[in-house]
């Protein structure tokens, strides 16, 4: 391959990327410009892909993390094939395909949303523990390299130490990160914040870390050949590279190197866009053009790559006659559809935790679900997601013959790799940890919102009843923050995400089947820690929870029109059925509902809503959080009851009682309610 003609592709980009963010008059060209040449040889040489098949199961990934670089890629993209001049043109426009950040399209060849520095680099390395958790089970003619690009703001955030030490300490030989140094920020040079050795860092995280010319052809060739050819270690590739790499003033005077180039067009940061483009070789008066020559290099490169998926799939073929229950089992594991599985027999213990009761589930998944990865933040034994592991094996180095990661201590780095899992695909996703600690996962779970990843949390200790570890550790506003998501849309008018708060161990089954089965947005189930009474029923306690699937249903009812309607989710629901007992016995016509999910509930019809919760009847609502939670619900028909204050230290049947979560204050609330009614 002529490494002119890799270098002009490259200034084709410079080129590109400039005149879009000119013409959006808002942008990054600056990282754009020195990024060019390492993407130019990639894309031109190394990423094997289908282009005929864009999202084809064995391609390799680019999982790109600063957004910002957008134009890079969407630059290059339009070389294969993916975007055309009038995308390009449209960059950052109402309904453009071509937005300020990245969005995941994978059948354009964009593998992730990024944006938020840090996530995208963490979720090629959930992408890389997904290959070889398939690789492992299907057999290494489905194995390929998953590689990724890093910016200094992605170095820096913390995330970026999750991500290295846990893709070195797995080896994860199939991942190929390209850092691009050019040891610029947005407002600083980078000596200004830090002087660490990165190098060193990685390396003492197990990496194969080689140091290059992030803008020479032939240096970032050898070094991705020797990434390719690594077997034991993820390899790190700094380049350093030179921001804004052919900008030039009005007068030809040189003007890369500059921060004002990272964020704002060449035209306001000081440079002249038309004398940069002049100097790449462009033409000023129509800089959206794909040189002629560039462009036979990538159709070369195409017709390349669609022979060479051609004999991959082949070979597929040929591998799935001779193991058709193998094959099928990738199918289904690649399908979007919701695995089979016989929720009706698992058996729960009446009155568990409910964190208990999804251990229980989880361990029925076990060797069942059997493309389930469940994770844990240091916290197995305690979000109970060991039931899970205690029916397989953590990964390690070499052996991803089990289905548990053991992440440590970084719960927003194992929120992005369930990303990066979920957006690999072949695999279900699963993470726990402490419901107070789901703070720490918010960006992670915003991005999986917005890219519709079906990843699960189990989110335990729900409550102040968590006692004797205080308020650090206790979860007062934070299902008020989660439940929001509820109420968001996404682009494609669906609930954002599916939360559940169960109400017992049954409807903690239930719970799971709804997770289980919701494969357009993340799903959370927030669990109790303490045991909890089973809420009563004529029958089969799961036959009636199964009408938690509609998000809220009645759990006991009066005869005629009640006087008061108790709601509630979780613990709680059980706090007022104690409650009520007591309001009966005095003539209070009561009616208990349970409420896992809001945002489920308001997907139904008008009619069931209103045969719930009618109109004009007055309401209680009780929850251990914010009232906020459940006032969408009561509305003007009534009043919540909940904390206005954060928890504190002491055993939780002491805070059940000194913060009112008790019947008889349920009997107290409804009797001044209904007074002053």
């Amino acid at each position: 391959m002529s490494n002119k003609l890799i270098e002009k592709a490259a200034d084709n980009v410079r080129i590109l990327s400039a005149a879009m963010v000119e013409k959006a008059k808002s942008g990054h060209p600056g990282g754009a410009m020195g990024g060019a040449d390492f993407v130019s040889v990639l894309y031109s040489e190394f990423l094997n892909y289908d282009p005929s098949d864009m999202t084809w199961m064995n391609r390799d990934r680019f999982f790109l993390d600063p957004g910002h670089m957008s134009p890079m890629l969407y630059s290059i993209l339009a070389m294969t094939g993916n975007y055309n001049m009038d995308d390009l043109k449209n960059f950052r426009q109402w309904e453009s395909v071509t937005p300020g950040h990245p969005e995941v399209d994978a059948s354009r060849g964009v593998e992730n949303t990024s944006g938020p520095l840090g996530q995208g680099h963490t979720m090629a390395v959930g992408a890389a523990i997904a290959e070889r958790f398939l690789t492992q089970r299907f057999g290494e003619w489905m194995s390929h390299k998953i590689y990724t690009f890093i910016s200094d703001g992605g170095v820096q955030e913390e995330i970026s130490q999750g991500a290295g030490r846990i893709a070195g300490y797995l080896g994860l030989s199939n991942l190929i990160m390209f850092y691009d140094s050019n040891d610029i920020q947005l407002s600083t040079e980078t000596n200004e914040v830090t002087a660490e050795d990165t190098a060193k860092k990685y390396e003492a995280w197990g990496w194969n870390v080689i140091t290059i010319e992030g803008n020479n052809v032939e240096q970032i060739r050898s070094a991705l050949k020797a990434g390719n050819a690594e077997t034991e270690k993820p390899t790190l590739i700094i380049g350093k590279t030179i921001m804004g790499k052919g900008a030039v003033t009005a007068t030809g005077e040189n003007y890369e190197r500059k921060c004002a180039t990272h964020g704002m067009p060449l035209g306001e940061a000081g440079a002249s866009l038309e004398k940069s483009i002049q100097n790449l070789g462009g033409d000023p008066e129509n800089p959206f053009v794909i040189f002629d020559d560039v462009q036979e290099l990538f159709n070369k490169r195409k017709e390349e790559l669609v022979k060479a998926a051609a004999t991959k799939k082949a070979a597929q073929a040929e591998w799935a006659k001779a193991n058709p229950e193998l094959a099928a089992k990738l199918d289904t594991f690649f399908s979007k559809e919701a695995p089979a599985f016989d929720f009706d027999k698992i058996e729960q213990k009446a009155g568990s935790a409910t964190r208990a009761a999804s251990s229980t589930v989880l361990a029925a998944f076990a060797g069942n679900v059997e493309n389930m990865i469940v994770a844990s933040a240091d916290l197995s034994n305690s979000d109970k997601t060991d039931g899970f592991l205690k029916k397989t094996k953590a990964f390690t180095k070499g052996d991803f013959s089990g289905a548990f990661l053991q992440a440590g201590v970084c719960e927003l780095t194992m929120a992005c790799l369930m990303n990066g899992m979920a957006l690999h695909g072949g695999v279900i996703p699963v993470c726990g940890t402490f419901f107070v600690f789901s703070d720490y996962m918010k960006p992670a779970v915003r991005l999986a919102a917005l890219m519709q990843l079906p990843v699960k949390y189990v989110w335990t200790h729900d409550a102040f009843r968590v006692g004797e570890d205080g308020p650090t550790h206790q979860p007062v506003e934070q299902e008020a923050q989660i439940r929001l998501m509820e109420k968001l849309k996404n682009h494609h008018g669906q609930n954002s995400m599916l939360v559940l708060r169960p109400a017992d161990a049954d409807e903690t089954t239930v719970a799971w089947k709804l997770a289980l089965e919701n494969t357009s947005a993340p799903s959370a189930l927030i669990l109790s820690r303490q045991n909890i009474k089973n809420l009563p029923s004529k029958a089969s306690r799961y036959e009636e929870a199964l009408q938690a699937e509609k998000g809220a249903y009645i759990v006991t009812d009066c005869e005629g029109t009640p006087d008061v309607i108790l709601l509630a989710s979780g613990s709680e629901v059980s706090t007022l059925v104690a409650g009520a007992e007591i309001l009966e016995k005095e003539g209070v016509k009561c009616r208990i509902v349970s409420v896992p999910s809001e945002g489920l509930f308001r997907s139904q019809s008008k009619a069931y809503q209103e045969s719930v919760l009618p109109a004009g009847v007055k309401k209680f609502g009780m929850t251990a959080g914010l009232p906020v939670t459940l006032e969408g619900l009561v509305g003007a028909d009534g009043t919540v009851f909940g904390m206005e204050s954060f928890g504190f230290s002491a055993p939780y049947t002491v805070l059940d009682e000194k913060l009112g979560f008790t019947g008889q204050n349920v009997y107290n609330q409804v009797k001044e309610l209904l007074v002053l009614a």
